[in-house]
């Protein structure tokens, strides 16, 4: 099953938690349908590295627009997501975003066509604001240290760098 918003009128990411143990949300709203999807810290990270790629290849500048004060706050997920996809059409001068759940669960054992998936369709400016609108997010996570670069918990930090205890992979 694949769900269309053709056009998103809004699309964010929020993050629910304490640093270190937060839940991320994609949301997105378009005619007349509010979406949230939960999904991981890297997918995020990942999206936004290759959004900045594909802005530069098509040339569109992202530092001097600012971004549009509208929030959506999650709801309910409607499913993990486990892959995300990004492109571009050139005709519709539009993004689009594919996010899709897996093609099984443990809970739910899906074939590759039942397992759903929606498309976002975004312009120009939603893709500027969104991609900064989820780096506001994913920095107000834990602070990074200055020596290391790890995240430092607020009960303490083992930095590797301090011959602190943290243990190596």
């Amino acid at each position: 099953m694949i769900y269309e918003l053709d056009p998103v009128e809004a699309i964010a990411v929020a993050a629910m938690g304490e640093p270190g143990h937060r839940q991320f949300f994609l949301m997105a709203s378009g005619q007349g349908r509010t979406l949230t999807l939960s999904c991981e810290k890297a997918q995020i990270q990942a999206l936004i590295v290759r959004l900045h790629q594909m802005l530069d290849a098509q040339g569109i500048d992202v530092e001097g627009q600012a971004a549009s004060a509208r929030r959506l706050q999650p709801g309910e997920p409607e499913w993990q997501v486990a892959e995300m996809g990004l492109g571009y059409h050139a005709e519709r001068q539009m993004f689009v975003l594919v996010a899709s759940e897996a093609a099984g669960t443990e809970q739910e054992p899906k074939t590759g066509d039942d397992a759903p998936s929606v498309r976002f369709w975004l312009s120009h400016r939603q893709v500027v604001d969104f991609s900064k609108q989820a780096e506001e997010v994913l920095s107000a996570g834990r602070p990074l240290c200055p020596r290391c670069g790890l995240p430092m918990d607020p009960a303490g930090h083992p930095c590797p760098v301090s011959n602190g205890a943290r243990p190596i992979f």
